[in-house]
């Protein structure tokens, strides 16, 4: 990746007594593992000076925090205009449903709490949704996070913080006990501070090569029915072919070519664009900008096939109203290769942390997703519009892609998910951080998870007031909202 800055190893702390200063550009994080492994635990638990595991647990509305809707108004700049509505509508749904887009709101509140000073790439939106199972190129079904558009360089706790505030957001949403919220959030923390403690003791290349196989986590699933259904997924992820599946589904045919079919609002063809002269040369330019940022090996693949077609998609909660679509390819013999392009905006940590040394949006969410995953989808890549300017990052569209079933589970499985999360975030977080130092700030008791477990308590009871005021923005005529079919 052209222009990332190494910066010099150290092991250091930032004092928590104010906000976090914004900075222009954040240094890729210091790589400390080549100090010797006793000096390494023993700073981390000097740093619990700076932040003890008991204030992990506080949470207040700052002095200086910015009204919530407000924030969102200001994410929504430049999006799709007709589609910002659309947004907050399903912002609207439920609290869970609003923390899923409410990113920009909690990177702001982080913003102001107290840090250890260890950075490490963060996902940065780190909520219980944003991991699932997904094929990795060997063809094999692994557990991962699996969306890297606010990855930035940030404090390693906000993706923990983020995580154990969305288990018990969720546990409200399905009806759980305060205690069983707080048993799922307890849960992913802890699985963080155990797997990061194994980690610690781990070589770098066997912690660095290590995945977690999808298929082992259902099979210890505690819930016998969801159990049964996600093998039954899993089975059928593997039978099926992700292209071929995909080009059934969402194509028809116009004389010899292909078409991407029309399922307004949510997939359609701009047709105001499409007619416009060299719209076709456009398409393909954009493409070839595309082919240009694969590695050689991958780019000969992705030449083997020609465009046929591209459609607007609307995605996501927090993704609804960027810039988003499918690319139909397709090769002479007729194989179909469906790629999904979605505009890279700067991160919303990108405020309080600083842009990370990579210009191109599109190749920030590339760089963290191949660094975080254990392993990335071959067609990952980046993209310009030559019209606008906009970045874009590509991918495959759904290569048997399993997202996980939240809304059906009982808290014994809520508590299984939790530590497979908290295990996922692990396995990221020491891709760049030290993990030998975070085990010597975390320790080996339970401090750790109590104090997150009751910030994500706190925060939840946050989200619920802020979802409340985008329910009265909406009402009073502040916001505009549509409810989507």
């Amino acid at each position: 990746m052209g222009g990332i800055i190494a910066s010099k190893p150290s092991v250091t702390g930032r004092k928590p007594d104010a906000r976090r200063k914004a900075r222009k550009v954040a240094h890729l994080p210091e790589q400390s593992h080549g100090l010797p492994h006793a000096e390494r635990r023993a700073r981390g638990r000097e740093l619990r000076a700076l932040s003890p595991r008991r204030e992990l647990a506080r949470w207040k509305v700052a002095d200086g925090r910015a009204d919530p809707i407000d924030l969102l108004i200001a994410s929504s700049a430049g999006r799709v205009p007709e589609l910002v509505p659309i947004r907050y509508g399903r912002m609207m749904a439920s609290p869970f449903a609003f923390y899923r887009g409410a990113a920009a709101i909690m990177a702001h509140d982080l913003s102001f709490l107290p840090n250890i000073g260890l950075d490490v790439v963060a996902c940065g939106d780190a909520h219980l949704v944003n991991f699932g199972g997904f094929a990795t190129p060997e063809r094999r079904l692994v557990f991962d996070i699996n969306d890297f558009d606010e990855v930035s360089v940030a404090p390693w706790e906000w993706d923990v913080r983020r995580l154990t505030a969305s288990f018990v957001i969720a546990g409200r949403a399905n009806g759980f006990s305060p205690a069983d919220c707080t048993v799922a959030a307890a849960a992913a923390a802890r699985s963080y501070r155990q797997q990061i403690a194994r980690y610690a003791e781990m070589p770098v290349l066997d912690a660095y090569y290590e995945f977690i196989d999808l298929k082992k986590l259902a099979l210890a699933n505690p819930d016998d029915e969801l159990k049964k259904l996600t093998l039954k997924r899993i089975r059928k992820a593997e039978a099926d072919s992700a292209h071929l599946k995909e080009f059934t589904k969402l194509t028809c045919q116009a004389g010899d070519t292909p078409r991407i079919k029309d399922e307004p609002p949510l997939i359609y063809h701009d047709q105001d664009l499409q007619r416009q002269a060299g719209f076709r040369a456009f398409a393909e330019a954009m493409i070839a900008d595309y082919v240009g940022s694969l590695p050689p090996e991958r780019r000969m693949l992705v030449q083997r096939y020609r465009l046929a077609d591209v459609a607007v998609k609307v995605v996501g909660v927090g993704s609804v109203g960027t810039y988003c679509g499918i690319a139909l390819m397709v090769s002479g013999n007729g194989d179909p290769l469906f790629l999904q392009f979605k505009e890279a905006r700067a991160s919303v940590l990108e405020p309080y942390c600083g842009r990370v040394p990579i210009q191109h949006h599109g190749e920030r969410v590339v760089f963290g997703q191949r660094l975080l995953q254990s392993a990335s989808d071959i067609f990952l890549g980046w993209m310009t519009s030559q019209k606008t300017g906009r970045h874009f990052y590509v991918r495959q569209m759904r290569d048997a892609k399993i997202k996980p079933m939240v809304e059906i589970m009982n808290p014994l499985a809520m508590v299984d998910y939790a530590e497979a999360c908290g295990w996922a975030l692990a396995r990221a977080h020491k891709r760049s951080g030290d993990a030998v130092v975070l085990t010597g700030y975390m320790g080996g008791t339970d401090a750790f998870e109590t104090g997150m477990t009751g910030f994500a308590t706190a925060y939840a009871d946050q989200n619920e007031r802020d979802h409340a005021a985008l329910v009265a923005a909406v009402r009073a005529g502040r916001v505009e909202a549509r409810v989507d079919v």
